[in-house]
């Protein structure tokens, strides 16, 4: 249950900056750490309650304090970044270590696409990693158009790959301008039918399935998702496909790291990674926010706005 009510103000610590928070998101993270939707995730955020009381995993602020021993941050900073461990981006003010994924926020940018470069930007990032997709690569984004999917087409396109993105006729004209060369839509035609056949198929909102990507995959191509699977397929498949050879499932685990975030922040301010913005709430209306991220219909993020420059 998500509630907004009065906590006492942070302090930092040794080594730690507190930020003022102009704006965040509420994403996947943010909802399944909320609802614990896959239980095996509480032995990890809490088996009956959330460790952590504050949600928000991605944000965009100004540096307000810093503790004993920073010298990489000053008040003052406009900075945005993603921590998925301490969160606490759903208040006015945060704390982090300084050396967590923070990053100088893109002067072209507003406080509110800022706070949404991170959270979709590094799990696509984690993924066409994992996959060694490469110049010249044909992708398959299914998906194309929620947070992970608008970043995973634009930085797949700036990587140099071919990019077919999968989505409903309402956002096919979006998909076209994130630089997808081929849009279909998967309300008319069935992408497991396709002629062509990809070195990856990126299910970026985990509906699909490797049994349906494997007839449109190349024999050596990949599938990533980014859910669990139907009874844990995709774990389990991937964990068997290190030993295989041909068609293969991934499975990797999301690390944050701090150099991808200050890659999507250079990408952001040369124009090449354009975060997409589907709603706006403030605080006080947070809850009706994960409402509509839990209902899956979301066009890239929703943005929380908790500050003021």
């Amino acid at each position: 249950m998500v509630t907004v009510t009065d906590i006492p103000k942070p302090q930092p610590q040794k080594n730690e900056i507190i930020i003022r928070v102009i704006a965040s998101t509420v994403n996947r993270t943010d909802d399944g750490l909320r609802s614990a939707s896959y239980f095996i995730s509480r032995f990890f955020t809490g088996l009956f309650k959330p460790k952590q009381q504050v949600l928000g995993s991605e944000f965009s602020g100004i540096v307000e304090q810093v503790g004993e021993g920073v010298s990489k941050w000053k008040s003052g900073d406009h900075v945005f970044g993603f921590n998925d461990t301490r969160m606490g981006a759903h208040a006015e003010f945060m704390v982090l270590h300084d050396d967590d994924a923070i990053a100088l926020k893109p002067e072209n940018l507003s406080f509110q696409q800022a706070a949404s470069l991170s959270e979709g930007g590094h799990y696509a990032l984690a993924d066409i990693y994992a996959a060694k997709v490469k110049s010249g690569d044909e992708v398959l984004v299914y998906g194309a158009t929620g947070a992970i999917g608008t970043a995973a087409v634009q930085l797949l396109k700036y990587m140099g790959v071919k990019v077919t993105a999968v989505v409903d006729s309402n956002r096919v004209e979006l998909a076209h301008s994130l630089g997808a060369d081929v849009v279909i839509d998967y309300e008319k035609t069935d992408y497991s039918e396709l002629p062509h056949r990809f070195d990856l198929v990126f299910d970026s909102v985990g509906k699909s399935s490797f049994s349906v990507a494997r007839k449109v995959l190349k024999p050596s191509g990949i599938y990533v998702s980014t859910e669990l699977g139907k009874r844990g397929d995709n774990v389990w498949r991937g964990l068997i496909s290190r030993f295989q050879s041909g068609q293969r499932v991934l499975f990797p685990i999301p690390l944050t790291r701090l150099e991808d975030i200050q890659l999507l922040g250079k990408l952001a301010a040369d124009g090449k990674y354009t975060p997409v913005i589907d709603r706006v709430y403030r605080l006080d209306d947070i809850v009706e926010a994960h409402r509509y991220v839990g209902s899956g219909q979301k066009t890239g993020n929703v943005i929380i706005e908790i500050g003021s420059v």
